[in-house]
């Protein structure tokens, strides 16, 4: 088909900015922090509304509680929010999974809770960026396609979760099954801000510890205690030698907790560590070598380090099935008038979940914007219809490009 006649099918993008900007302004007013299950449901329903016009199977899936282990190592259950799954053309060859998520980072008490207009092209806000905006320019992707001539030779399912800024841990099991059968995924996580997009992530894991060790009066039965506090800064500081930046490694101490007083030896300590790394061999060296220490500290003492994992997500690595996808990308967006170039990542997102499911994908289709997770996140306006008109010609070219790799 000719470059003017497939244009055609995603020029009327752009006579809807408007609107788009104005449903973005809407959304991103609600907070949905990841445990505010609340807000969740206020989104929930306008997605619902918002997604209605694809005429897909829509289903609400519930998630069980979020465990949490506390600083003194019990573990708090905190309620989820639901995934929101709409699926459409089951049988059709060519199968795509499409990701995004309606939580954000920004708690109730934030201050940090509504849109605001700086410029013409400018608009900051709570979840502009990251990722509202990107389930916005899904929407209108799959609107288009739809309309088109190729709306029935895509299958699609969409997955919508609201716990990925908690690092997927209730959901992650949701997007492996949905990757099943399907050939690619796109993920609406938000563009650089110069345009371009992520094509390697590192892996990454969080980690409680908790030392448990042995409370006394510092003046009368110092000797009878064991200090909790001692033996973690020993583990921190074993942990801390690991990180080698320039290979790719890094591990990072983020909150330490521990005592009551200065006059009582402390029995309890805590702290909470992020591991990272770009390739899985490091990856999982890094994870023994943690378990490692800790076995080693605590056969020399009297002060117990308990280990607790919160979430992992292994390395996505650029191979050469993710190569051929955003070549294709590329030439897609040379239809625009515009290229498109990638780089790697230090952060993770579903994406990660995606490779390690063995589906390859493109996971930073939304909106360019950034400062994400600061009160000065933003988004470019243009680029809601500039990542919509590229992801839905992207959607209707996979015939051609599926027939073109046989």
């Amino acid at each position: 088909m000719k470059t003017k006649s497939i244009l055609s099918y995603v020029d009327w993008i752009q006579e809807d900015q408007k609107e788009m900007l104005s449903q973005l302004e809407t959304w991103s007013n609600i907070n949905t922090a990841s445990t505010n299950t609340e807000g969740l449901q206020k989104q929930m329903k306008l997605l619902k509304q918002a997604f209605k016009k694809l005429n897909g199977k829509m289903e609400e899936i519930p998630l069980a509680p979020l465990e949490q282990v506390q600083s003194n190592g019990k573990i708090k259950h905190a309620p989820l929010g639901k995934i929101l799954s709409i699926s459409k053309h089951p049988k059709a060859p060519i199968q795509v999974f499409l990701g995004g998520h309606m939580d954000t980072v920004f708690s109730p008490s934030n201050p940090f809770q509504t849109c605001k207009r700086i410029d013409d092209n400018t608009l900051v806000g709570p979840g502009v960026a990251d990722m509202k905006g990107g389930l916005l320019i899904m929407l209108k992707a799959l609107e288009a396609l739809e309309k088109s001539p190729w709306g029935g030779k895509i299958g699609w399912q969409v997955l919508i979760n609201p716990d990925e800024e908690i690092g997927s841990m209730n959901s992650a099991s949701f997007i492996r099954a949905a990757a099943q059968h399907k050939q690619l995924g796109l993920l609406f996580e938000p563009a650089y801000p110069d345009g371009s997009i992520v094509s390697s992530r590192k892996g990454s894991a969080n980690y409680t510890v908790v030392a448990q060790g042995k409370a006394a009066h510092v003046g009368r039965d110092f000797e009878l205690g064991h200090n909790a506090i001692v033996k973690l800064a020993r583990l921190i500081c074993e942990v801390n030698d690991l990180n080698n930046p320039s290979g790719g490694i890094t591990v990072n101490v983020g909150v330490v907790k521990g005592g009551e007083a200065v006059n009582i030896v402390p029995d309890l300590a805590s702290c909470r560590i992020n591991i990272r790394a770009v390739n899985l061999e490091d990856f999982f060296l890094i994870k023994e070598t943690l378990l490692n220490i800790l076995t080693t500290l605590n056969e020399r003492s009297d002060v117990t380090l308990n280990l607790y994992q919160q979430g992992e997500r292994s390395p996505k690595i650029f191979d050469e099935a993710h190569r051929n996808l955003f070549v294709n990308l590329r030439k897609t967006s040379l239809i625009l008038g515009s290229g498109i170039d990638w780089k790697p990542s230090g952060g993770v997102c579903d994406g990660n979940i995606l490779f390690e499911a063995g589906v390859p994908s493109i996971d930073t289709l939304g909106a360019i914007g950034g400062k994400i997770h600061t009160q000065e996140e933003y988004i470019l306006i243009n680029s809601l219809v500039q990542r919509a008109q590229l992801t839905a010609l992207f959607l209707m070219q996979l015939e051609s490009m599926s027939n073109a790799h046989e």
